[in-house]
């Protein structure tokens, strides 16, 4: 297995625990709008600018665009920078709280560094635009604001890999939903209306073809690191996806 199939999931779970974490739920509540994407989509989506709803969009992929419109131009009120400024201490602050007592953030973080660096932003703009931010100067801090940023990356690169396989978003949603809600559920979270389509095993077959494609677009960031830190790696972030939830 590589190291890039061997950390997706806790880079995926710990990033996603940030998005439903307090400090997200406290940004979002200084949009002014009430609800999860609103404040979701303007944190998110800030890095990109102010810029027009199918910016964004195009961007997170996955969601249906009306959804997106509505949470976006709903939230105007509050600057594409301020957005991604808010969404990024909320960020950071959720690993100060729960990585406080993890020993290892520091060697974490400098494994991290370096597979950011590498990694290629093309065609994955939410990446670029997290990656530009300025870095924590905390290692708890940074840790989550890498975790973040690498998640941007996959899932920049699932979408072209889904795009690639002939799926619409909306089928690969149904297909993998997410480790807390089937596809149908995590579908309706994005705000697809039903009827939804049938999942054939044809379009599994074109969705395990997506997760292929994903991880050969992404290897190349993780091969910055050796077979030893590669290791190291993976061990640190199942450490920190333990520390993470374990006071759930």
């Amino acid at each position: 297995m590589s190291v890039a199939s061997a950390v997706k999931d806790q880079i995926q779970q710990i990033g996603g625990g940030f998005m439903f974490s307090r400090e997200a739920r406290s940004f979002a509540e200084s949009t002014g709008v009430p609800g999860f994407l609103p404040g979701y989509t303007r944190g998110r989506g800030g890095v990109l600018g102010d810029v027009d709803a199918d910016v964004v969009t195009a961007a997170f992929g996955f969601f249906r665009p009306e959804a997106i419109r509505q949470a976006w131009e709903s939230t105007a009120a509050m600057s594409a920078e301020a957005g991604a400024a808010g969404y990024l201490k909320a960020c950071q602050d959720f690993g100060r709280r729960k990585l406080a007592d993890f020993d290892d953030s520091g060697r974490l973080a400098e494994l991290l560094l370096p597979v950011v660096a590498a990694a290629n932003p093309v065609g994955v703009p939410l990446f670029a635009g997290w990656r530009a931010l300025p870095l924590a100067e905390d290692a708890p801090g940074l840790v989550l604001q890498l975790i973040h940023i690498l998640r941007e990356l996959r899932g920049g690169l699932h979408l072209i890999g889904v795009l690639g396989s002939g799926l619409t978003p909306l089928q690969a949603v149904l297909i993998a939903g997410s480790p807390l809600k089937p596809g149908p559920d995590q579908a309706r979270n994005f705000g697809w209306p039903e009827p939804f389509d049938e999942i054939t095993a044809e379009l599994k077959g074109r969705w395990m073809q997506a997760e292929q494609i994903t991880e050969d677009l992404i290897a190349p960031a993780f091969a910055v690191l050796d077979d030893k830190q590669g290791d190291e790696l993976v061990a640190l972030l199942t450490s920190c996806h333990a520390t993470v939830f374990g006071g759930r």
